[in-house]
């Protein structure tokens, strides 16, 4: 079931739940990530990263989600992740996606709005959706660079709030003391920072680095103004893991050992759904 991106969060913002935003790496984790959403009556996000997007091919991945949304019995919004280059999302936008994100958060502050509004005014062409960052999130990305913790991490407020009035952007992800990644210790999420920002835009607001943070703390994230949460790293992890210990049960191939990849992605999917409070939405 298609939905746009707009009404998605729209609708998680005025009944007060979180849109859980999944990454996938091929069919048998986007197979049961829609499997987790159909069982809890949920919609969700598929996001391709851009690891997967050069490895496989943008017409590929665009393929497979769209597939997936147009015959969902839920609402499913297919999503280009954390993509660092303009010409990728130009690139997405003309292959058929309505939600796309450029990060340019590594840059300056400047560069970053000039690099985010150029991707803005083409995407908006085409009522595409775009979602930008501010801020610095702590771990490595979905390329593997590794963020400089020698400098803040917290969005500042006013940085904030001129981004979104510059770039015209329709989500803002922040740091308030997200990581990418596995955390190595109990996250401590700055709620308070989070309220402040939520109060001084108007534009949806996004959580990155889902894995690993406590349901309590992402449900109150949720409470003041988190309307969309990323999770992949949870997901790229349970699908490795079941396939090597599939594939180390057989002797021969027997594509049925595909199967239980769908059923574990599933497994976790369907609590992070749960932990969002989007379940029972549909």
């Amino acid at each position: 079931m298609k939905i746009t991106m707009h009404e998605l969060l729209q609708w998680a913002d005025e009944e007060k739940f979180g849109v859980i935003a999944f990454n996938y790496s091929d069919i048998w984790d986007l197979l049961g990530i829609i499997k987790a959403a159909e069982a809890e009556h949920a919609p969700v996000m598929v996001m391709s990263v851009p690891p997967v997007v050069e490895n496989i091919g943008i017409k590929y991945l665009y393929g497979m989600c769209n597939a997936a949304a147009e015959s969902a019995k839920v609402p499913v919004v297919p999503h280009l992740d954390h993509s660092f280059s303009p010409a990728m999302c130009f690139g997405a936008v003309d292959t058929g996606y309505r939600s796309i994100m450029i990060d340019a958060s590594m840059k300056s502050l400047e560069e970053n709005i000039q690099t985010t509004k150029k991707v803005v005014d083409y995407a908006h062409r085409f009522d595409c959706f775009v979602e930008g960052e501010l801020g610095r999130i702590r771990g490595s990305n979905c390329e593997g660079v590794v963020t400089d913790e020698s400098k803040p991490f917290l969005t500042e407020v006013e940085d904030a709030r001129r981004f979104v009035a510059e770039t015209g952007v329709d989500s803002l992800a922040i740091g308030i003391g997200n990581a990418h990644g596995f955390y190595t210790e109990r996250p401590n999420l700055n709620i308070r920072r989070l309220a402040e920002i939520n109060e001084a835009v108007d534009t949806k607001l996004v959580l990155h680095g889902g894995t690993g943070i406590p349901a309590e703390t992402v449900r109150e994230a949720i409470k003041n103004g988190i309307n969309k949460i990323n999770v992949g790293t949870i997901i790229f992890n349970t699908h490795m893991k079941t396939l090597k210990a599939s594939l180390n049960s057989q002797e021969e191939f027997d594509l049925k050992q595909h199967n239980c990849i769908i059923d574990a992605v599933a497994e976790v999917a369907r609590e992070w759904i749960r932990v969002s409070m989007s379940n029972g939405r549909v």
